[in-house]
């Protein structure tokens, strides 16, 4: 618990303790989300909630975002709503983990349940998606629709492949990436197109369901694009790792 420790204390001991970014990590998610999770992480901390509490709370916004997209008549208001929903769901994803640094440390079991409200998550919205588009949208070909099934897909595989590489990296000790590879300003930047906060704002233009489709659809292929190199050096890296132990194909 905090004992003392103001609220401030532990929004700044959070801060000293936070962990560097990934090299290549967008924009949003080291800039905006991460810096609100770190004070709901504070404010979660100091009620006692645990790292998987905080993970629920995650998502009950996140999952009510996704039903109130799927079942909702698009409008503004419907559209600004998403968008609160999903990225305060993003922010206390980003918070628990904090939490369990504040704690003293994370568990398997913690992890566990992060990673699958996520591959929930990442699959589910864009699913949502083709409900809506389906339901409201009036599509001048159903073509379209092509837009969230194949998101859904570049969504489901990029957690997969990102989860797995640290899966095989971690059994490899030659894996350990070289000291000093940070983020950049410039290189989130550029990866912002990519960032699940972005697409969480490009919620908001529900309101014109053409412009949205439209900002929807070059999200997708941002997305698209980053994975088909990502597939590449990932697999080089794979490659690099040597062979596995006798007995594994």
């Amino acid at each position: 618990m905090a004992g003392d420790e103001t609220y401030r204390d532990t929004v700044r001991r959070l801060s000293s303790a936070q962990k560097t970014a990934a090299r290549g990590a967008p924009a949003y998610s080291i800039y905006v989300n991460r810096k609100v999770g770190r004070y709901l992480a504070a404010g979660a901390y100091r009620l006692g909630l645990t790292p998987n509490m905080v993970t629920i709370v995650s998502a009950a916004f996140t999952f009510g975002g996704i039903a109130l997209l799927a079942l909702g008549q698009p409008s503004w208001p419907v559209g600004i709503s998403v968008w609160l929903l999903l990225a305060l769901g993003y922010a206390f994803d980003s918070a628990d983990g904090q939490v369990a640094r504040l704690r003293g440390g994370g568990s398997p079991s913690g992890e566990w349940l992060d990673h699958v409200v996520d591959s929930i998550k990442i699959s589910s919205l864009h699913l949502a998606v083709l409900i809506t588009a389906f339901t409201h949208f009036d599509l001048p070909n159903p073509g379209w629709l092509l837009v969230p099934i194949g998101f859904t897909v570049v969504g489901a595989v990029s957690f997969f492949a990102m989860i797995l590489n640290d899966l095989l990296k971690a059994k490899h000790p030659r894996a350990q990436p070289p000291a000093g590879r940070r983020s950049t300003v410039w290189r989130s930047l550029l990866g912002a197109p990519t960032d699940y906060g972005v697409l969480c704002v490009a919620f908001i233009l529900l309101g014109a369901p053409g412009i949205f489709l439209g900002v929807y659809t070059l999200l997708f292929i941002a997305h698209s694009g980053y994975l088909v190199l990502a597939l590449g050096k990932w697999f080089r890296d794979m490659t690099a790792l040597g062979p596995v132990a006798q007995g594994h194909s």
